[in-house]
């Protein structure tokens, strides 16, 4: 009876942990809407991961025995904290999409790793009552079918914001994928209609899935481009939920559930959002026929006329309204705090300053917003684009530092752009417009911007941290 009762507490003592970090998950997530609280959110949605791992290893049985190999599972952690503090310590800014893509693909993998080796492990009573159809084994196949894909792909697309993958286009590569696809779904219910007696004579599929799985995940993002990256990288962090989810229904396990459900749905939202901003589809994005590089129609027109630091800072000083444009090339020069340096002069002197924020600008979804909010630019200076582009007719000088296709007026004005139809920041309504570049490099997709040939737009080239440094210079001298 002893014995009994102790296994009743560990039982309910194990739930109401799972359910309290459910509630740390859910608030978390909910604080990190703002960047205020963002840090606190992430801070007690670790304190509920923590708590459900230490009651697992303290309270979970199974068929009535503890949980063993407790040193491994300790020497594990310790070693994975180590190794991620580490990463997140020294990783640039410039490496955060790329960071995010690799800490999401160790998601995926995991959630792979688990449906393996519960496979084999499918109770045999089951088997014997429902056969193969039965929840649990379709819990498992789909952890394995997207935990794979979420782990190839995201490994993929972090060579690719690395530099050391390229793109591969094959027009026919709809049609693979969606073969693939479909060859994917028929190994689950091929192997949840076989008649066996134990479910370890499946494995020989289960790997043959798990093959499979890895080349869908390559195929899927090997041909888009870097600049619709972002979508994919929300894309792939919503698989890696719904992979996670699929191991909360499989232990039962509320916490693991929970989280996995906040993970893929939010991802999920954030994808459409991110397809939104592009003017992309989301089937075009399960398929991996999106985006990509290309040739705005018209090429080079018109004259580059270049502004001096001088006279840069005096229009910048008399102005009444100034909006900057950050993009990728401000996290590459990590200018942001001068930036903000910037900004804060300009406000001494009168001047309204506004951020215009792209949801698709830098390589990640919200890059912008944490640049900035490392350089502790206000929130409330930040302003989304379709908010900001009324008011753009009205701004004095718009600055744009290191951004291109969000701003590129070929979204508008060529259809055979691959940007075409992709909501911009509409720059050009600005009365004055302010490039800086290091040069006339195109942008990541490629493409000719016409914005650099404006009649209002003054080009100031060079490094956008000593640009601004000397701007800050001239600024405080006048």
């Amino acid at each position: 009876m002893n014995e009994i009762s102790q296994f009743s507490y560990g039982i309910s003592v194990l739930e109401i942990s799972y359910v309290i970090a459910s509630v740390l998950f859910v608030i978390g997530l909910k604080m990190l809407s703002h960047p205020l609280s963002a840090r606190r959110g992430n801070s007690l949605a670790a304190i509920g991961m923590g708590m459900a791992i230490i009651a697992t290893i303290l309270f979970h049985q199974k068929d009535g025995k503890p949980i063993g190999n407790i040193g491994f599972i300790l020497a594990a952690i310790g070693i994975g904290t180590v190794i991620g503090w580490v990463i997140a310590k020294k990783v640039k800014m410039t490496a955060m999409p790329q960071l995010v893509s690799f800490f999401n693909g160790m998601g995926g993998a995991a959630a792979a790793l688990i449906s393996i080796m519960e496979f084999p492990h499918v109770r045999p009573e089951l088997i014997a009552e429902h056969g193969m159809a039965n929840g649990h084994v379709l819990a498992i196949l789909i952890g394995l079918m997207i935990g794979t894909v979420s782990w190839a792909g995201s490994m993929i697309a972090f060579g690719k914001l690395d530099g050391w993958i390229g793109d591969m286009r094959i027009k026919a590569m709809k049609y693979v994928n969606l073969t693939i696809m479909a060859i994917l779904i028929g190994f689950i219910v091929f192997i949840m209609t076989r008649q066996v007696q134990a479910s370890a004579e499946l494995m020989p599929y289960v790997y043959l899935m798990f093959a499979i799985a890895v080349v869908y995940g390559v195929l899927f993002v090997m041909p888009i481009g870097g600049a619709d990256m972002p979508v994919v990288i929300s894309l792939l962090n919503s698989f890696t939920g719904v992979a996670a989810a699929m191991g909360g229904f499989l232990y039962n396990n509320q916490a693991m559930l929970t989280g996995g459900i906040l993970v893929g749905s939010a991802g999920t939202i954030l994808t459409i959002l991110m397809c939104k901003a592009m003017n992309r589809s989301l089937l075009n994005v399960i398929v991996g026929v999106f985006g990509g590089g290309g040739q705005a129609a018209g090429g080079e027109e018109g004259t580059v006329k270049e502004v001096s630091v001088t006279d840069a800072a005096v229009l910048l000083s008399y102005s009444k309204k100034v909006v900057i444009v950050p993009g990728y090339g401000l996290a590459v020069a990590q200018a942001q705090h001068l930036c903000h340096d910037l900004d804060k002069l300009l406000a001494e002197k009168g001047v309204e300053v506004k951020y215009a924020i792209h949801p698709v600008a830098g390589r990640m979804p919200g890059h912008m917003n944490v640049l900035l909010a490392e350089a502790d630019v206000p929130y409330e200076q930040l302003v989304e684009s379709d908010e900001i582009n009324p008011d753009l007719p009205n701004t004095d000088v718009l600055v744009v530092i290191g951004a291109n296709d969000v701003v590129n007026p070929a979204a508008e004005d060529d259809p055979s752009s691959p940007i075409y139809g992709m909501p911009i920041i509409m720059a050009r309504d600005a009365r004055n417009i302010i490039v800086m570049k290091r040069g006339m490099g195109k942008g990541y997709a490629a493409i000719e911007n016409m914005l650099f040939f404006n009649p209002k737009t003054r080009m100031l080239f060079g490094d956008a941290k000593s640009t601004l440094q000397n701007l800050v210079n001239e600024v405080k001298s006048l």
